[in-house]
């Protein structure tokens, strides 16, 4: 865990799903005790966020100048807007910002490119995509940096999203390819644990012990995974004995062919985040 002492002064300018995720993983880890300010466009969800230890929470409806206002304090701003509404935030901040701020977008298909035409071509700029486990402090967040981003602004960037989770630097073009995977790997893994719910209902088991099997299964595992540093096909042999019961429930899964099925639904997530990148 980052030392929470080490972070300077962070606005989230648009604290949604995302940005509110985020939050969280700070606020759990004691890193919000250095100064978060977050804006949100409404009272109630400003109000809802003002009670966190360490966070200023700002309704724009009732300060309007509330970005600019948080943008100009902080050494990190992180754009936690819809994409959409980015253009018009970055020109809204631009002349508000310091020498030297990072800026962190959370928006998914808006490039590096489109905050450097707006922000200007020498203001730190990192890409993020974080997944919403960071509420929990278990977040995977692929972290792409512009060109005008140091090393220092890089690590700085790396501890704010360690403090919920864990991070993999990749290069930009790479970004889109990993949302297919972490970003919404959790919808996949809920889909699954929905299915195995419904099958153990289909086996006769009532909604109360079918969800705690399944859901607990899967926690299971992955702490197992987690706490023995074995490879996954590993951990699979180890409960498949031959010729038993497991084995026989892989060979229908595998017939199925999960393989084909993973790489066309991560195809499909890869090809509509490009189609959103182009405004469609």
């Amino acid at each position: 865990m980052p030392d929470a002492s080490a972070l300077p002064p962070i606005a989230i300018l648009g604290a949604g799903s995302m940005g509110g995720a985020i939050l969280s993983g700070l606020v759990a880890s004691g890193a919000a005790a250095g100064g978060v300010t977050v804006t949100n466009r409404s009272s109630d969800k400003a109000a809802a966020l003002a009670e966190l230890p360490g966070v200023t929470s700002v309704a724009l409806s009732e300060t309007p100048t509330g970005n600019t206002d948080a943008a100009a304090a902080a050494d990190i701003v992180l754009i936690g807007v819809k994409p959409a509404m980015v253009p018009d935030l970055l020109r809204e901040i631009a002349p508000a910002l310091r020498p030297g701020t990072v800026v962190v977008s959370l928006a998914a298909g808006v490039t590096i490119e489109t905050f450097a035409t707006l922000l200007g071509s020498d203001v730190p700029v990192i890409r993020s995509m974080p997944n919403t486990p960071a509420v929990v402090g278990k977040a995977v967040t692929g972290l792409a940096a512009g060109q005008a981003a140091s090393e220092a602004d890089v690590a700085v960037v790396r501890a704010l999203f360690e403090t919920c989770g864990v991070v993999v630097a990749v290069p930009e073009d790479r970004i889109d390819a990993l949302s297919t995977i972490s970003g919404s790997g959790p919808a996949y893994v809920f889909l699954l644990i929905e299915e195995l719910t419904r099958a153990a209902v289909g086996k006769g088991f009532d909604e109360a012990d079918a969800r705690t099997m399944a859901e607990q299964t899967f926690i299971g595992a992955a702490a197992l995974l987690d706490a023995s540093g074995e490879e996954p096909a590993e951990l699979r042999r180890r409960v498949t004995s031959p010729k038993g019961t497991t084995e026989r429930a892989i060979a229908v899964l595998q017939d199925a062919r999960l393989d084909d099925v993973f790489a066309r639904a991560t195809d499909a997530a890869l090809a509509r985040a490009r189609e959103l990148a182009a405004g469609s």
